[in-house]
């Protein structure tokens, strides 16, 4: 059976927009100091939801809440599952758009609004790709499923909730990435490196009252600040400041105020996945700090960050560097910092490590690091499918077929929806060369890519649980 995928997208395109647009225009916003009972994270991810979950039941689709944290659209017939794994929450909106982030306005060949490329422009792509193939009436050997997250942006609650109660998929794949096919995404630790002993309130020396620098651990932080109390006279440190940063190519100030030196450093934000891509404002301000005659419970502290930590983001000086072919080098993001006099320091730390990475054999050499003790370890082990699959091998045909270009395999150090399946890939919906404005203001989908992502998903479910395709 020959099928033109982007004419049977054509036919539908008006249909397909207004529906996006009436998804776009709900403000699914996680907004849990409102939560009630029938709406966990808030009454417009749950609109969101119930939204989708109405489309699916109208267009004859079997639909399922679960727990209104998540819910499913399913048809066709078989023992075998295809998931199909999608988000209904945005990120808050922001400031600076120019035209009405939950306006769903379609200008220059492109729909503005914030979820357009995450997730929701997507989302109803699948969506659309599994009403067409529903509407040719082909005869399946697999069933499909729409699995519907509304906690993607924070902290996966829905997926969890889900799989608790819900069948894993036989395969399946997430439109919440990049195109071609993201097969391998590195594992992601959170942990904090917890400064022992205690300070000696005689000894001698520059006491830091408070510093802190950042609040993610997955985000290189770009504001840090400390608090230091010292006798002695505070030019020369100002001075000091003053070359550190010009040799640094980094801002900051330095000033006196209320008896007190306080210190503040400006880097530059990015996402914790390749700390390089920023500059860690805590990072420089430990490593200047770390060259003052600090008494020495601030000494080990700011010593110990600088000399593990600053222009080291592959975790060569504490012992864990690593690379392999798939996904690349571990990295660590140092996403927190934190020393008080009460308290002491702690470092907050994101490590992303490669597929092949012995976590046991990290974790030792981290548990074995003097004078610091490990605390709050979360760790999401590494996602990989085989470049061998049969699964990925057909994504790569249907992506190839639809755009005549190749379709490379990639690796992150980011994390989809797709690693919570057995056998997942990340599948778009954003086409190589298109900027990523996911999370930004005047976010939007081209149409142009959102019609294309609709006729490679199409052929995708129909290559994958279609009898004419087995």
């Amino acid at each position: 059976m020959t099928i033109n995928w982007m004419n049977e997208v054509e036919n539908r395109k008006d249909d397909l927009l207004k529906d996006l647009q009436k998804f776009l225009q709900i403000k699914s916003v996680m907004d849990e100091e409102d939560a009630t009972e029938e709406a966990p994270l808030g009454k417009g991810v749950k609109e969101a939801l119930d939204y989708m979950l109405s489309l699916g039941e109208k267009d004859g689709f079997t639909p399922k809440n679960a727990g209104n944290l998540a819910g499913h659209l399913e048809f066709g017939e078989g023992e075998d599952l295809l998931g199909i794994l999608c988000h209904v929450d945005v990120v808050p909106e922001g400031d600076g758009w120019s035209v009405d982030p939950f306006g769903g306005e379609i200008k220059d060949g492109k729909i503005f609004a914030r979820g357009a490329i995450d997730d929701k422009g997507p989302t109803m792509a699948a969506y659309y790709a599994m009403k067409i193939v529903k509407e040719l009436g082909v005869p399946f050997n697999k069933r499909i499923r729409m699995i519907i997250g509304t906690d993607e942006e924070s902290d996966w609650r829905c997926v969890d909730h889900y799989f608790e109660n819900e069948e894993m998929p036989t395969m399946g794949f997430a439109p919440d990435a990049d195109f071609p096919i993201i097969y391998a995404e590195k594992g992601i630790a959170d942990y904090d490196l917890v400064q022992e002993g205690t300070r000696d309130a005689e000894a001698e020396g520059i006491r830091v009252k408070h510093f802190e620098s950042g609040r993610r651990y997955n985000m290189v932080p770009d504001h840090a600040k400390a608090v230091l109390r010292m006798e002695e006279d505070h030019t020369k440190w100002v001075q000091y400041f003053d070359t550190f940063t010009k040799e640094e190519g980094i801002k900051g100030d330095c000033f006196m105020e209320n008896g007190e030196l306080v210190i503040t450093m400006e880097g530059v934000s990015s996402h914790g996945m390749e700390p390089d891509n920023g500059k860690n404002a805590g990072l420089y301000l430990a490593a200047f700090l770390s060259k003052l005659p600090l008494a020495p419970y601030e000494a080990e502290y700011f010593g110990f960050t600088a000399d593990h930590f600053f222009k080291d983001s592959r975790g060569v000086q504490l012992g864990v560097s690593f690379t392999d072919d798939i996904t690349g080098d571990l990295t660590i993001n140092v996403g927190k910092l934190r020393f008080s006099e009460e308290d002491g320091g702690r470092i907050g730390l994101n490590m992303r490590y490669p597929v092949t990475f012995d976590m046991e054999k990290g974790r030792k050499i981290l548990d074995a690091i003097e004078g610091y003790t490990i605390e709050n370890f979360d760790d999401s082990e590494p996602h990989h499918v085989s470049a061998d699959d049969d699964f990925v091998r057909t994504l790569q045909k249907v992506y190839e077929d639809q755009t005549g270009e190749e379709a490379e395999l990639l690796s992150i150090g980011g994390g989809t929806y797709a690693r919570s399946l057995e056998t997942g890939v990340a599948f778009g919906a954003l086409f190589p060369g298109r900027e990523d404005i996911a999370h930004q203001k005047d976010e939007y989908m081209y149409i142009e890519d959102l019609l294309k992502a609709t006729a490679i998903y199409a052929q995708a479910i129909y290559e994958l649980t279609c009898e004419q395709s087995s």
